[in-house]
């Protein structure tokens, strides 16, 4: 009910007005209308003006307000929505409305309704000292000042002591006041406490009169304020005192039933103006009987809503089954809000939501059973299996009992195996074609031994020829027979790309492996190698973004040779939406090669591992490929290669190097042996040699040469042999000082390493 419209309002009384001041009122009307004369109305209230602008009355208007109010019903219904003078509270404080002093108003009515104990305050008790405890709001900031106390600290201690919230507001954002420096976090208070009184003879009118003040607000809070406030008043053993006062002392009325129209009036101001969700905030403060009855009455719009909805996709459906794809989907976009409303409202136990969930969850499922259906009969072009999938899926989120979702999860598995027909199909061939090959193979073999132990091989006669044995086994298949039955099977890239998109990761790895079989062993292999290629080069679905990656080693140490025994890989990721996922891993060294084990790992990569991938995974971690004992990694960069259903999705590189203290000791050990050779070795031996056999030659008999003359030659050799000898020690002396010193300067530098 609109309160700017109360027929209360539009005649210009209270709703306690007397039977006599009705009629003087009424006459009073009428006869300044028919004299077209305007009427001063006491309670239209500022507020109302400055919330709903000037209220024109006319003669039809002022009957029908008054045709309203005749019944005892009516008078209490419309007289919820309005104020009464039942105590001199309400006496000054509609006097305060009527001169549009509302702040002064409300406190009155706030200091009847709300507890407000002044004393033996527990947290901060420094601050009540006085004798009965009865401090102004002005008194407690001053006091607050003294104790040291934060902003936050004294909105706690006012709001305890039931000062409201505009009382605070006032108070501790008023820059003029001593207290405000001091009080000095300004982090929001939030919600202020509702503590009401409970409902008196003295106070029921307060609470109707505080109520509909709060429910003229436009700030959601105030409407929780005045809804709770209405309901303690009618919820109360005093109600009846309220009802008394505006209707007859002989009527009588039943709380729960006049709770149920007060709620049932609030909800029709309340439907175009709040969402299900907001109104569910605004009642959220009432007592458990009140939230019952709301959630009753905010459920039967949407069952009712989805309900008609199943009904009439039902009917589409089977008028027009090969758009029932289309429907299913507008079925649950159109129903999504209101089943999500009812699951918060009831949750997924009330056999009122199971009942509309399951037969939201069958609709869905239906249309993509005959969808599906419908398409595969008519050779659709679409994805159909696809589409199905999608609704069943769909339909699984929704489904609560175990018969619809056990029968949701069947067609789903049905349709999963219908996905996976043509990675089977391949599988099946090639399969077929490896059992073909190996049988002919050792057909052909169990041939030879039989002829090694035959008279003639054993005589001679006969021999064999291996070469023809291996070309009998490679050619004991049709192979052009297995290329039309691969195109027959595998007829375009579309196939394909279908098999690369499937879940069924065991089926999609057999298929590959068989294929690579295939490729190897057929003499006619240029089909299968295309088959491969074009696979390889198909980017798979990934559930995950790859954020980024790192090297991992033994006890998160560098990659040094002497610290390396196993190395991993971490991938950190960001997940789009649950999956299992097996990825393949390459290790190659600075040479391109792959590391493999003959025993473990998988065809043409190291290591294979799956993960459960779900919304929580941020990061995964592979298992670490080396030795237990020693390091089997080369000097160099290496590469990590990660692959999913064959395809390259990540590259990582690294460095594995010595470490300091291995470098240094290298360098050590190499200086020490060019030591040793260099204090075993001389120098200038070629030029000394040289010299020595010039000598040999000089001492030697020559003609007409005097003895004085050879005795001069030779100690004029000698002396350079002499000068060769000294200059090669003393560059084997330097030379093995400077070396003798670097040896001692990397021994240094391996003390200090700290690797």
């Amino acid at each position: 009910m609109d309160i700017g419209k109360n027929p209360f309002r539009i005649a210009g009384i209270l709703s306690n007005a007397t039977a006599k001041e009705l009629q003087k009122q009424k006459g009073k009307i009428q006869a300044y209308i028919k004299v077209g004369k305007e009427v001063e109305y006491e309670y239209d209230f500022p507020v109302l003006f400055s919330r709903d602008g000037v209220l024109t009355r006319t003669e039809d208007s002022i009957k029908k307000a008054y045709s309203l109010i005749e019944q005892n019903q009516d008078k209490v219904n419309y007289a919820l929505f309005w104020f009464l003078n039942a105590s001199p509270f309400d006496s000054t404080a509609i006097e305060y409305l009527k001169n549009g002093d509302d702040e002064k108003a409300v406190k009155i009515w706030e200091t009847v309704v709300f507890s407000r104990t002044r004393y033996n305050y527990v947290k901060y008790p420094q601050i009540m000292t006085g004798d009965d405890g009865d401090y102004t709001i002005e008194d407690v900031i001053i006091e607050s000042e003294k104790e040291g106390l934060t902003r936050k600290e004294t909105i706690e201690v006012l709001q305890d002591l039931g000062f409201s919230e505009y009382e605070i507001n006032k108070a501790t954002n008023d820059e003029t006041k001593p207290a405000y420096k001091k009080i000095v976090d300004n982090t929001p208070f939030g919600k202020f406490r509702s503590a009401f009184r409970d409902v008196n003879s003295e106070n029921f009118s307060a609470f109707n009169n505080f109520g509909t003040y709060k429910l003229l607000s436009s700030d959601k809070n105030d409407i929780k304020t005045g809804i709770e406030a209405k309901l303690n008043l009618i919820n109360s053993e005093y109600f009846e005192n309220f009802v008394h006062s505006v209707a007859d002392e002989t009527f009588t009325i039943n709380n729960q039933n006049q709770s149920e129209k007060f709620i049932d009036e609030l909800l029709m101001q309340f439907k175009n103006q709040y969402s299900s969700s907001e109104i569910l905030i605004l009642f959220s403060g009432c007592d458990e009987t009140t939230q019952k009855y709301l959630s009753k009455k905010l459920t039967e719009g949407p069952l009712h809503k989805i309900e008609s909805q199943i009904e009439s996709c039902k009917k589409k459906r089977k008028a027009e089954k090969g758009s029932a794809y289309e429907f299913g989907l507008k079925l649950f976009r159109s129903s999504k809000d209101d089943l999500s409303l009812l699951k918060s409202l009831l949750g997924t136990s009330d056999i009122k939501y199971k009942a509309v969930a399951d037969q939201l969850a069958n609709e869905i499922m239906q249309c993509g059973i005959d969808y599906f259906n419908e398409s595969q009969e008519n050779d659709s072009s679409e994805d159909f299996l696809k589409q199905a999938r999608e609704l069943n899926d769909t339909a699984l989120t929704i489904a609560v009992g175990s018969l619809v979702r056990d029968r949701v999860k069947d067609h789903i598995s049905t349709l999963e195996e219908m996905k996976d027909r043509e990675v089977a199909q391949a599988i099946a061939l090639l399969q077929s074609v490896k059992d073909a090959y190996e049988t002919n193979e050792k057909d052909i073999i169990l041939q030879i031994e039989k002829l090694k132990e035959s008279i003639e091989f054993l005589l001679g006669e006969k021999t064999i020829n291996q070469n023809a044995v291996a070309d009998n086994i490679k050619n004991s298949i049709d192979w052009d027979k297995v290329n039309e039955l691969l195109k027959e099977i595998l007829p375009d890239e579309e196939s394909l790309v279908r098999i690369k998109a499937s879940s069924n990761n065991e089926l999609k790895s057999e298929f590959v492996e068989l294929a690579y079989w295939l490729k190897d062993y057929s003499q006619k292999s240029v089909r299968i190698k295309k088959i491969i290629d074009y696979y390889k080069n198909i980017p798979p679905k990934l559930p995950f973004k790859i954020i980024s990656s790192e090297i991992t080693n033994t006890d998160g140490k560098p990659l040094f040779r002497k610290f390396i025994r196993y190395i991993g890989l971490n991938l950190k990721l960001e997940i789009q939406e649950d999956s299992d996922v097996t990825f393949y891993l390459k290790y190659l060294d600075p040479y391109g090669n792959v590391s493999r084990n003959s025993k473990s790992s998988p065809m043409r990569y190291t290591i294979s591992d799956s993960f459960p991938i779900t919304k929580n995974t941020t990061l995964i971690s592979f298992v670490g490929w080396g030795n237990a004992k020693t390091c089997d990694y080369k000097l160099g960069e290496h590469q990590i290669k990660v692959y999913i259903d064959e395809y390259l999705i990540h590259t990582k590189k690294y460095t594995v190097d010595l470490a300091p203290s291995e470098r240094l000791g290298q360098e050590i050990k190499s200086a020490e042996l060019e030591l040793r050779r260099m204090n075993r070795g001389d120098y200038r031996t070629s030029e000394i040699r040289s010299a020595k056999n010039e000598m040999s030659e000089i001492q030697k008999f020559k003609l007409f040469r005097g003895s004085s003359e050879k005795q001069s030659q030779i100690d004029s050799q000698q002396t350079k042999i002499d000068k060769l000898i000294k200059k090669s020690q003393k560059e084997k002396k330097k030379d093995i000082k400077a070396l003798e010193e670097k040896i001692c300067k990397l021994k240094m530098e391996l003390s200090a390493a700290k690797y």
